[in-house]
């Protein structure tokens, strides 16, 4: 499919770099909310989650998939929505099974006096991996389901 079809790899190209926009918004908020408030990582990273889905959402939208405009904007949005929360529940499980771990890899193979906290990069690599996972979940849900009205 992608690698065939010149069409699909442009759509795949653009989606990995909403993704990546996504991601900044993610890991920002994330951090922003971990370092300057008392919510706990866990819901930081859901928070952080939900802004990167209302900037995805808008971005591939209008960027990736322009000539997806025959479903109602609402529809597309419920559906990206349902995709996202199914995405949601992969992240907050791998988080919660991964951030004890790689905090404890971490403290093992960066000094106390690191510039960074074994806590941070043990969280921040967690992130990684969780929005790696849901990226390609995201992908393949939306270009069938979401933005399905597509022609290849």
């Amino acid at each position: 499919m992608i690698v065939k079809n010149p069409k699909e790899r442009s759509r795949f190209i653009r989606f990995a770099i909403v993704g990546a926009i996504g991601a900044v918004v993610d890991f920002g908020f994330f951090n922003l909310l971990v370092g300057f408030t008392p919510i706990a990582a866990i819901w930081a990273s859901a928070a952080s989650f939900t802004a990167a889905v209302v900037s995805n959402f808008v971005w591939n939208r209008y960027w990736t998939y322009p000539d997806s405009r025959s479903k109602p904007i609402a529809k597309q949005l419920t559906q990206f929505v349902i995709v996202s929360i199914f995405g949601l529940g992969i992240r907050v499980i791998m988080f919660a099974l991964l951030e004890i771990p790689l905090i404890q890899l971490s403290a093992q193979f960066f000094p106390p006096d690191f510039f960074l906290s074994a806590t941070t990069i043990g969280h921040n690599v967690t992130l990684a991996l969780a929005i790696l996972v849901v990226m390609f979940w995201n992908f393949l849900a939306n270009r069938y389901w979401t933005y399905s009205d597509i022609t290849t």
